[in-house]
């Protein structure tokens, strides 16, 4: 009994690995297997068919995948309008205009510079020599008429303001005597002495109230002769090239007064284009990025010597001050010959990806789409075109934003 369970603790002890080599007359037996082993290379190369047909089927449903993956990308519906929210609108700036049919004259540019306008503009000077006391505005300052500008003395003024003092003495008191007592030649002699005397220091620079004030006071000790120049109009003083202290002669400029809210624009072109402008045409006036509307308001009828061109001068609004003398300026003026078409801003004209000109039409609220135009001329910031009928809304301002938005769609650019 000892010796079998020995046998057995032995048995289990060895690896299977071990029972085989200590077989050997199995491996005898598979050798002669091999025919069966032939036998089994049908299916083996069945096997090998069966993985090439489900590798041609996985190549098939990958090609089928990127059929559908560039089908969402190649055969989508083209975008041929966009759509902007109210918030979009106003933080791009979009505006709509509704077009109009009009007219507009060949477009003749030159450059220009800016002035004065001639006819707004005073300057302040002395009649009679003196000296300069006391300023009372400076340059850039804004002035209303009748505001005083500069203080002045001078000593043919004294002598003027004595005499009236006393002229005005004596004529008080001939009145107050009456005729009764005053001989009819003293009472005439004593009126044109005040006359003389008050037309002398008007015609000096004193106004009517600064004189009634001296006079009120009727004390001769008041004729100091000091005086105060005002300003003739509304403006802006443009220029104030003295010192006080200075001695100045009459004539010299002290002061210039100028309303700019209306300036002019000198324009100077060729003969030949100058007589294809009439007065009053209307003109555009290009500064930076912005134009502005004028009219041509004179012409001049000499040529210059050096350059041979004529001058042109513009009105042009100033509202903002955006305009100052000495500026230079881009300058189109609509010519005699009319062409008809429908106006637009230029800033709504855009080229299409495909080249062509195009608008963009609102068809609804915020709906915008693109519309192929043909562009007749330009003049300034206006542009005629055809292609879109009268009284169509379209993108006025912030066309590029649209464009932008609706190109992020893929729109068709052959969209008309």
């Amino acid at each position: 009994m000892k010796n079998t369970l020995i046998l057995m603790a032995l048995v289990s002890l060895v690896s299977p690995a071990t029972l085989f080599a200590e077989q050997p007359e199995h491996e005898h037996d598979h050798a002669h297997e091999e025919p069966a082993t032939d036998s089994s290379a049908p299916e083996e190369t069945h096997a090998d068919h069966g993985e090439e047909d489900q590798g041609h089927e996985e190549e098939h449903d990958h090609d089928k995948h990127d059929d559908t993956h560039d089908g969402g990308h190649g055969h989508a519906e083209p975008a041929t309008d966009t759509e902007l929210s109210a918030m979009q609108r106003r933080m791009a700036g979009i505006e709509t205009v509704v077009v109009k049919r009009q007219s507009l004259g060949e477009a003749i540019s030159s450059p220009g510079v800016v002035m004065l306008n001639a006819y707004r503009t005073t300057r302040v000077t002395p009649r009679i020599p003196a000296q300069v006391m006391r300023r009372h505005v400076h340059l850039g300052d804004h002035v209303k008429k009748g505001q005083p500008l500069v203080s002045l003395t001078s000593v043919e003024m004294a002598e003027a303001q004595g005499a009236l003092m006393e002229a005005n003495t004596e004529l008080r008191r001939v009145k107050k005597l009456g005729r009764k007592v005053v001989s009819e030649k003293r009472y005439i002699a004593a009126e044109i002495a005040w006359q003389q005397a008050y037309a002398r220091v008007r015609a000096y620079g004193m106004t009517k109230s600064q004189i009634d004030s001296l006079l009120k006071t009727g004390d001769a000790a008041r004729a100091t002769g000091e005086f105060q120049l005002l300003s003739l109009q509304d403006g802006t003083v443009i220029s104030d090239d003295f010192l006080v202290g200075e001695l100045v002669q009459p004539g010299v400029l002290l002061m210039e007064i100028s309303d700019e809210s209306l300036l002019w624009v000198e324009a100077r072109l060729t003969p030949d284009s100058a007589a294809r402008i009439t007065l009053g045409s209307p003109a555009r006036i290009q500064v930076g990025e912005r134009w502005l509307e004028g009219k041509v308001v004179q012409a001049r009828h000499t040529l210059d010597e050096t350059t041979r061109t004529l001058a042109l001068h513009l009105e042009v609004a100033n509202p903002d001050d955006s305009l100052h003398p000495g500026q230079f300026v881009n300058v189109v003026i609509e010519g005699r010959e009319k062409q008809e078409g429908i106006a637009v801003p230029v800033a709504a004209v855009l080229r299409s990806p495909d080249g062509h000109w195009q608008v963009f039409v609102q068809t609804a609220p915020g709906r915008f789409e693109p519309k192929e135009v043909e562009v007749l001329g330009t003049v300034g910031d206006r542009m005629l075109i055809d292609g879109i009928a009268e009284g169509t809304t379209i993108v006025g301002k912030g066309a590029f934003f649209v464009q932008s938005e609706m190109a992020k769609g893929g729109f068709d650019p052959h969209n008309h």
